[in-house]
């Protein structure tokens, strides 16, 4: 998210230069005030400092959708607006140039998003509180349940997660008020997911799930006082206000959810998209100019793939090989859910030689593969989970096998560099490991610039001696297309009048994804406008970047030292970026 300054250096010289005029005093206050600004922002979003391993805050979760909560959130970035822009720029080393400038971005960003009302939409089927909630209550996740302390710890926020269900029916009652209202298609599937949660069978209610993994530690006078406070609190609150939520949502809600498509529907839609695209692309581009380079990735891409078809000996259309591919047996091999985690770990071991050519940059943060919990398993998609940031909890790729006899293995390479190795773990765990790095910048994320990463990084299958296969091959493709579809379907909604049936025709038209796959897509970008089109944007820019420095640098040019100018500065707006590696081609040669 973002896009302003545009001043970047390798981290390794920033660390000791200094621009004239400038002296220790003002670094030493600016370091405050970020190291200020990132302590404070932990207390507004806990949920964060657990992700990250900051076990201070595990007891609090804050009532995002009232006003007092609204306003404090809104005089913080006011505030730290206000202190940064006290510093003069010309004075600040180039490093403490780059954290003004990103600061100054999420000042912005984030109180321009207070014009737009997204409290009244506060729950959707991809990404909201109640399935965030309820992936740390399962115990997997980052939540720890290791102590006593941990157990009542949880047990707090699950009473605030109480107070919160509450507002959101009462938030959701003012949406339909004001015409802030879900689509009827995401509707129906949020009552299935709030259904689940509201499970009225006490001990198979997931909210228990702690409750039946008790560390072996602990004292039995312990385990009898939790099991009745978590048992009064699941019993007396939750499973009565998630079930009052989930008869509203499936009745009036329903009836009043919209039969539009795109966020365009609801008031100053148009403009809110502007700002999402702003927010996610970290660009000043417009829905008209991604939507036409959609549609030329789309017919690029195209082209790949009938390639692809012919080496293979399909004679069919390219539509007719889409088909083949779904449906191909031999693509479906597993059935145990194991042996798809087992596979993944075994396209791990085949790349790692291949790993030291191309990076020298590597994390020292653990990883895993996980299946992703049964109670989302059904929506979800594959995604990554960062470690802690002191590395004792691992990064974690999450896989859905919802039915692992219709699990088809032929994008398994493509996603396995994308969610794992070297896509989200490496430039997450770098980011959080680099101790050069203020702290507000070593969690911070920038969806072009992070899911960028991991799509160029898919490119480099046949460099890491994957994609031999080429229905291996095709599912790289495949992704690339989807990311290409994306620009195309989610701005063609959002500004253009498409309907969710028009959008869901063009992606089977065009993509190799079960139709299941792509009606989860499309639902998942009517839930979360302008998100999907940055994976695209970035990861074009970082390969023109990449082109760019090949050509200019010629034999001087280094495929790791590239890869180190890319991650090492964490995080970073795309004309950061750009600006960054220019400078690294300029002194190069």
């Amino acid at each position: 998210m973002l896009a302003v300054c545009v001043l970047a250096i390798s981290f390794q010289s920033c660390k000791q230069e200094n621009t004239p005029g400038q002296t220790e005093n003002e670094n030493k206050e600016l370091s405050t005030i970020l190291e200020n600004y990132y302590q404070e922002r932990l207390k507004l979003y806990p949920i964060d400092a657990t992700f990250a391993g900051d076990e201070r805050y595990n007891n609090i979760l804050p009532n995002n959708l009232s006003d007092a909560y609204i306003a404090e959130v809104k005089a913080f970035y006011q505030k730290y607006k206000t202190e940064i822009a006290k510093f003069d720029t010309d004075k600040l080393s180039q490093n403490d140039k780059l954290s003004k400038a990103i600061l100054e971005w999420e000042c912005d960003i984030n109180l321009e998003g207070f014009d737009y009302h997204e409290e009244l939409l506060p729950i959707n089927q991809f990404q909201s509180f109640p399935l965030m909630i309820g992936q740390l209550a399962s115990g997997s996740s980052a939540q720890p349940f290791k102590t006593v302390k941990d157990y009542q710890n949880w047990l707090q926020r699950l009473d605030a997660f109480n107070n919160w269900i509450i507002s959101a029916e009462a938030r959701m009652k003012e949406g339909v008020a004001k015409g802030y209202v879900l689509p009827k298609a995401l509707t129906e599937k949020v009552i299935p997911q709030i259904k689940d949660l509201a499970n009225p069978d006490l001990k198979s209610n997931l909210f228990y799930s702690p409750l039946n993994n008790f560390p072996k530690s602990f004292a039995a006078a312990d385990k009898k006082a939790l099991t009745d406070d978590y048992t009064k609190l699941i019993s007396e609150k939750l499973i009565p206000s998630l079930t009052s939520l989930h008869n509203y949502i499936k009745t009036d809600y329903l009836k009043a959810s919209r039969t539009s498509t795109g966020i365009s529907a609801v008031p100053d839609g148009e403009k809110y998209y502007n700002y999402l695209i702003k927010r996610y692309t970290t660009t000043d581009l417009t829905a008209d100019e991604i939507h036409q380079l959609g549609l030329k990735e789309v017919a690029r891409i195209s082209a790949e793939m009938e390639k692809v078809k012919n080496q293979v000996g399909f004679k069919g259309d390219l539509k007719e090989f889409f088909n083949h591919v779904r449906d191909k047996k031999e693509l479906m091999p597993f059935t145990n859910p194991q042996q798809v985690i087992d596979n993944f770990n075994a396209i791990h071991e085949k790349m790692k030689p291949n790993l030291e050519k191309l990076f020298d940059m590597k994390p020292k943060t653990p990883f895993e593969v996980k299946r992703t919990e049964a109670f989302r398993e059904a929506s979800a998609s594959a995604e990554y989970n960062p470690g802690s940031i002191d590395g004792t909890r691992p990064g974690v790729f999450y896989v859905p096998i919802p039915d692992v006899t219709k699990y088809n293995i032929y994008a398994d390479e493509d996603l396995f560099l994308h969610e794992a190795i070297p896509g989200h773990h490496y430039q997450i765990s770098l980011q959080q490991e680099d101790t050069s790095l203020p702290s507000f910048r070593k969690t911070i994320w920038f969806n072009a610039y992070g899911e960028g990463w991991a799509l160029y990084t898919e490119s480099l299958g046949k460099e890491l001696g994957l994609y031999q296969d080429p229905y291996q091959y095709f599912g790289m493709l495949s992704a690339e297309m989807l990311r290409a579809v994306r620009l195309v379907v989610d701005t063609g909604m959002h500004t253009k009048g498409w309907t969710r049936e028009q959008a869901i025709q063009y992606s089977a038209e065009n993509e190799a994804e079960p139709m299941q796959s792509i009606i989860a897509e499309i639902e998942r970008y009517m839930a979360i406008p302008g998100q999907a089109v940055s994976y695209k944007i970035g990861q074009l820019k970082i390969r023109e970047l990449r082109t760019k420095a090949e050509k200019e640098l010629g034999s001087k040019f280094s495929i790791k030292e590239f890869h180190n100018q890319v991650l090492e500065s964490g995080c970073l707006p795309l004309k950061v970026l750009e600006d960054k590696i220019n400078i690294w081609i300029k002194k190069t040669k």
